[in-house]
């Protein structure tokens, strides 16, 4: 297959390129290598599919050294002619759409970034999917959407009206631009509503090398809501193949029914993640161990934009498509570790 990733050098990006690659795909990855956080990491990232320092240049296709299938353009996802060219020429088979500005909390401090990239950006794959043809194209959503629902575990059968921030409110438009465009043009639409991802190459302003780096340096852990948090933590490689699953599946999966109509359009939302909620200060408790080191925690309230607990049901994704995420915190944390001290220390 021929796919195209956006937002490939990004954390999930990064591994799902390497994956599909080994697998004997032909990959185009597009990122705009933004500096939401450290571009070096992004760089490194890229370095390790081959791509060398030439990618921060715009709209320049560098190949891979490392593997001939794969070639990298940095380019934002909003520079719609230049995303149509790409389309045009390209003919890609499948697009997996993991381009966004990120973060929670960010978005209450530069709002405007999260219009531009996650809606925007995403109405402009949605038309390039609709005139090159796509066979079909796999998305990004979040966890974020359910808001702060107590109904445990979080099913995509629930409601999800109420956002508690703008990242989740773009989530959640996605979802709702990509059944329109299901519905208008008969496009196959996968939603991917990502639990809480962690695994090497990971991003700085996630907890994990957040909880490493200040464990490592004697500095105290910002432990929100006093510690009583818990996430449904999901390794890098349980998400992936989960992703690739979905990418090489040739039949749709739970189809939205049409209102009055016995007929369905080719439109699916799955959560994917570990099924299995860890608490917050357990996870910590992991990482200590990992790195032979005790934390200073400094427990603080809940902050605004965050939600108390995070769970998905993901029976769904393992009756369509067999994803069986079977990676353990303490397995799972080792790698993390791992590969922290071989990249910052």
């Amino acid at each position: 297959m021929k796919i195209l990733v956006t937002g490939s050098a990004g954390f999930i990006g990064f591994h799902l390129v390497n994956k599909l690659l080994q697998d004997g795909n032909t990959v185009v990855g597009i990122d705009n290598i933004n500096d939401y956080y450290d571009v070096e990491l992004k760089y490194s990232r890229l370095k390790q599919c081959g791509i060398s320092r030439n990618a921060e240049q715009w709209h320049s296709p560098e190949q891979s050294s490392t593997f001939p299938g794969y070639k990298f353009i940095r380019m934002n996802l909003e520079d719609r002619e230049k995303l149509n060219k790409l389309f045009e020429i390209e003919r890609f088979d499948a697009i997996c759409n993991l381009a966004a500005q990120a973060g929670v909390r960010y978005s209450l401090e530069n709002p405007h970034a999260y219009i531009s990239s996650n809606i925007v950006g995403f109405m402009n794959i949605l038309e390039a999917c609709r005139y090159s043809k796509i066979q079909h194209l796999v998305y990004a959503s979040s966890s974020s959407v359910y808001g702060n629902s107590d109904k445990m575990p979080l099913s995509v059968t629930d409601a999800v009206d109420n956002p508690i921030s703008l990242y989740a409110a773009t989530k959640k438009s996605n979802e709702l631009m990509a059944h329109t465009y299901s519905h208008l043009f008969n496009i196959r639409t996968t939603g991917l509503r990502f639990f809480t991802v962690y695994g090497p190459w990971g991003r700085p302003d996630m907890a994990p090398i957040l909880f490493a780096n200040a464990i490592s340096n004697n500095i105290a852990i910002k432990v929100f809501n006093n510690g009583n948090l818990e996430r449904d933590f999901t390794y890098i490689d349980d998400i992936v193949e989960g992703i690739v699953r979905v990418i090489y599946s040739t039949i749709p999966g739970n189809q939205q029914p049409e209102t009055g109509s016995e007929q369905s359009i080719p439109y699916s939302i799955y959560n994917i993640g570990n099924g299995n909620p860890v608490k917050l200060l357990d996870f910590i408790e992991t990482m200590e161990t990992a790195l032979g080191k005790k934390a200073i925690k400094d427990f603080l309230p809940m902050q605004p934009g965050d939600v108390y607990k995070t769970f998905a049901d993901i029976n769904a994704l393992k009756n369509d498509f067999g994803y069986e995420p079977n990676t353990s915190v303490q397995k799972g944390i080792g790698e993390f570790v791992k590969w922290f001290k071989t990249y910052y220390q």
